[in-house]
């Protein structure tokens, strides 16, 4: 049996907290801490699958930008 796996884009939103998006799937959520995207990622993906399909691994990946004048 092969382990099914999820990536999602986690970014800083311009509101604050972060946004949480899977790539190559229609998933997306947010949250006002780290730790409350990492729970709400959880559930969406629990939401989005079922059985069989379920993800075993889920991978984030935060992406931060920084601008730095000269």
């Amino acid at each position: 049996m092969k382990n099914k796996e999820i990536i999602f884009i986690v970014e800083e939103s311009l509101d604050g907290g972060y946004e949480a998006r899977a790539v190559g799937y229609s998933i997306f959520t947010e949250g006002e801490t780290s730790t409350e995207v990492k729970n709400n990622i959880i559930e969406a993906v629990r939401c989005h699958f079922a059985g069989k399909d379920m993800p075993s691994l889920i991978h984030l990946r935060f992406q931060k930008e920084e601008v730095i004048t000269l």
